[in-house]
């Protein structure tokens, strides 16, 4: 495991969703909990307060950790709110005094920088409430835990992938484009060090060729498809793109298709999205990464059970702030590449459906790369 961080912290687009504290107009289920009219949905007062960084960045933050989250904390009986900044920074704050106001004893957040997150930190620090950073590490921020994945090994699994699909494709001296995530997110800029890791000794020894390499504010699709348009109109050799995630691959993606170039240029991803893994079936993304996300929930969820329940959270890892020189626990999960070859193991897995994935246009991909349901 990858004990460094470079610094910058989190990012977040605008978008919407949320699941939080319900008001006027709520309906309540059996289970307890309350959705208003907007989607919005908690559990009873005080408990743990979540805080997701956007919709739009990823699927995930509006679908899958939501739900997985809420399933923990329903069946730990524990009271939880879960918001959605909606991309907005001050709107995190925002949230997070709300949240606080409503006595909450845990907070765990996915921050959107660290200015941001230090903030809502010290906000729940002077308040007694422990801390815990999901999926981002805020910088010179003192959380108390922090979960998350290995996230230079996310980069190093990208890279990898890349040069195995250039392999496959014969190319020679290969001009590569990076397409990276946002420098405001510490994330990207350590999936960049693992990529890096990979291809610049490639680039050293005159393999590969260095081509475009640019960050891409806030990760949004659009500004990526505009980038790596200037990119191609650039350098129209481009034989391989890494794209950060698979958003940014499939802006990529859709720029190729207008050349007639798609699935002849291979691109990477991150994230096991539908779109991403509809683009490996059909031969136009070599390769995603996919983070089960259920198990990052779930282990955020019991540091945050724990902790509601006034346990200390038997945490060995800690790893290290760059800013701040501190040591933060951290538990440290490990994510796997996925390919054409292993695209079922993603549904497998429970986290895509069948019917989400094989649309018409999939079916006999789908039905080539064995995909059933789990159940089946």
């Amino acid at each position: 495991m990858r004990k460094s961080l470079v610094a910058l912290a989190a990012a977040g687009l605008l978008a919407t969703v949320s699941l939080t504290a319900c008001d006027d107009g709520a309906d309540s289920g059996d289970d307890g909990t309350a959705t208003t009219a907007s989607g919005e949905k908690s559990s009873g007062e005080g408990g743990v307060g979540v805080i997701l960084p956007d919709t739009k960045s990823s699927q995930r933050w509006s679908t899958d950790d939501p739900r997985y989250l809420e399933r923990a904390f329903e069946a730990a009986k524990v009271p939880f709110k879960i918001r959605n900044a909606e991309g907005d920074r001050e709107q995190f704050k925002r949230i997070a005094e709300e949240l606080l106001d409503d006595n909450i004893k845990v907070l765990l957040i996915a921050n959107l920088d660290s200015v941001s997150g230090k903030a809502v930190i010290d906000n729940a620090k002077r308040r007694g409430v422990s801390v815990i950073d999901y999926d981002r590490l805020t910088l010179n921020g003192g959380a108390d835990y922090y979960v998350s994945f290995d996230n230079e090994q996310v980069g190093v699994l990208q890279g990898r992938g890349l040069t195995q699909c250039l392999a496959q494709k014969k190319a020679k001296t290969p001009v590569v484009a990076q397409l990276n995530g946002s420098l405001t997110d510490n994330n990207a800029t350590l999936f960049k060090a693992g990529y890096d890791s990979v291809l610049q000794p490639l680039y050293d020894s005159a393999d590969y060729i260095k081509g475009p390499d640019q960050f891409v504010q806030d990760w949004d699709n659009d500004e990526g498809r505009a980038i790596f348009a200037q990119m191609l109109k650039q350098f129209p050799n481009i034989k391989g793109v890494l794209a950060a995630n698979d958003g940014l691959g499939n802006a990529a993606i859709e720029v190729l298709r207008e050349k007639n170039l798609n699935g002849v240029v291979p691109v990477t991803g991150q994230d096991a999205t539908v779109q991403g893994l509809q683009n490996i079936l059909a031969g136009d993304q070599c390769m995603t990464v996919y983070k089960a996300v259920k198990k990052e929930a779930d282990a955020a969820a019991n540091l945050a059970i724990e902790l509601f329940k006034g346990v200390t959270p038997a945490v060995k890892d800690k790893i290290k702030d760059p800013e701040s020189g501190a040591y933060v626990p951290f538990v440290s999960l490990a994510p796997e590449a996925i390919t054409a070859k292993n695209v079922k193991r993603v549904v497998d897995d429970g986290f895509i459906t069948k019917q989400s994935l094989c649309t018409k246009d999939f079916a006999q991909a789908c039905r080539r790369a064995g995909i059933k349901d789990p159940a089946a």
